[in-house]
């Protein structure tokens, strides 16, 4: 038996993608998309680190896209083997690895009308990649419902917390008489989510492998986030200005109109302000949402069968076609706009920032993680100017960032999964982490009250025998 780490390794937080080998199968776990920086963007079409065509199964934990996204080229390559997820999983990456498609694509032609002579720029993977990809897709996964998938590996998936459908997923692994369990974290959420429920794993594994996007420090609770989110939109109202939300389309755009929605029906943000969803994945994702009942909490789920949408606050807008969005450019005042991508490094948020950035009666709230390399990372980080389309615009709007709202659990829930799943003789492997938040996430597992020696953090492309 071995495990391989193909991405979201050696300080990347981006491209989850892990490799086991039992049995004379392998199984992946994952195969995102690296995000952030051009380096990263090439990294996308190197090689995976393992033969596509060898891999007999993938389980899917979610459906972001540095978990999904390189399901295609994957596929592409070769892989022709099962793809398992949950059912909210499956509908969300269809969707997130469509829209990644069109704008690979969108940007192979923006580079083909730049080029002079040479070979014709061409996408990562295109849409007809995507459906091949969906063609893939076989049984769904429940929570805590094991199946065989093949002999030698038997199956669990366990609510990870995160988004809608999240999943940490255990492998009972057995060759030539030896077991191990093998539980992979996924992206482990908050337990306070007003959404989704909190994570659930499983107890006593022998080898547990978790991420450590925020590692090195916890999160301000809840209901001060809210507070403070409430605050934001309701200066920037005061100011007579708008508000930019780099949003993430999964959970993220959903939590806040729900947050916006509760805030508006206690008079705590004005009511005629109006919203602006402009991101067409997260339009969809909403739809899907509801298709998907049974994977919200009770009081949710129970809204949802009243016929009462916790998410269609007053003045909503759903914005589809780009020209709409350019219509937006026009309002300089009393609207919440909402686009993706939550890390600005594409989508129609760049043009509100380009229109928005420059005034300081407005505002940009960022609510999620921020990869290094970032054009949101810039900004959080105090840069003066940010390089949209050719050209430097100056921040001038207040920025405020909210880690409250994040759906990465911080270093002390973090802990206590870890505390739920492990026992004094598992082995860890920490990933999806940046250098510095796993060596702080190693030294918490290694000292104090939840002592655990054997913590790996290791490397691109490394092997590891188990």
């Amino acid at each position: 038996m071995r495990i391989g780490f193909h991405g979201a390794a050696g300080g990347q937080v981006t491209g989850s993608c892990h490799l086991v080998e039992v049995a004379g199968r392998r199984i992946l776990i994952d195969c995102g998309l690296f995000q952030g920086s051009h380096e990263l963007d090439e990294d996308n079409a190197e090689g995976f680190g393992f033969d596509p065509a060898r891999v007999d199964a993938l389980l899917l934990t979610h459906a972001h896209l540095d978990h999904c996204g390189r399901i295609p080229l994957l596929v592409k390559r070769g892989f022709a083997g099962e793809i398992v997820a949950t059912p909210p999983t499956r509908d969300l990456a269809r969707l997130v690895m469509l829209d990644s498609a069109h704008l690979q694509e969108e940007e192979a032609a923006r580079r083909a009308r730049h080029r002079r002579g040479g070979p014709k720029p061409a996408p990562l993977y295109d849409s007809l990649d995507v459906m091949d990809a969906i063609e893939r897709f076989g049984r769904t996964a429940r929570y805590g419902r094991p199946f065989v998938l093949f002999p030698g590996a038997r199956v669990t998936f366990f609510d990870a917390g995160h988004i809608l459908g999240s999943a940490s997923i255990l492998l009972e692994l057995e060759e030539e008489g030896e077991r191990r369990s093998v539980l992979f974290s996924g992206d482990v959420g908050r337990p306070d989510s007003p959404l989704i429920g909190p994570a659930a794993p499983p107890a006593g594994v022998d080898v547990v492998v978790m991420e450590t996007t925020y590692g090195d420090r916890d999160h301000r609770s809840r209901a001060e986030s809210v507070a403070e989110f409430e605050a934001a939109v309701g200066e920037a109202a005061a100011r007579g200005g708008n508000i930019v939300i780099p949003t993430f389309a999964l959970e993220r755009a959903q939590e806040l109109l729900y947050h916006l929605l509760d805030g508006m029906g206690s008079g705590r943000i004005p009511r005629e302000m109006e919203i602006f969803l402009d991101s067409p994945m997260a339009i969809s994702a909403t739809r899907i949402f509801a298709r998907h009942p049974g994977f919200f909490r009770d009081e949710i789920r129970e809204r949802i069968a009243a016929h009462s949408d916790p998410f269609a606050p007053p003045n909503l807008h759903f914005v589809h076609e780009a020209a709409e969005s350019m219509q937006l450019n026009r309002v300089r005042s009393g609207a919440v706009l909402m686009a993706g991508s939550g890390m600005c490094t594409g989508g129609r948020v760049r043009h509100h920032l380009r229109y928005n950035l420059p005034h300081a009666d407005c505002s940009v709230i960022f609510v999620g993680f921020a990869a290094r390399g970032t054009p949101a990372r810039r900004v959080i980080d105090g840069a003066k100017t940010l390089r949209l389309f050719g050209e430097e615009v100056p921040v001038r709007a207040a920025i405020h960032t909210i880690n409250g709202f994040s759906a990465h659990a911080d270093a002390s829930e973090l802990a206590a999964w870890h505390a739920m799943a492990a026992g004094p003789e598992t082995r860890t492997f920490l990933v999806h982490g940046e250098d510095e938040e796993r060596a702080a996430f190693a030294r918490r597992l290694t000292h104090g009250d939840h002592r655990h020696a054997k913590v790996e953090t290791p490397e691109m492309h490394e092997v590891f025998e188990l």
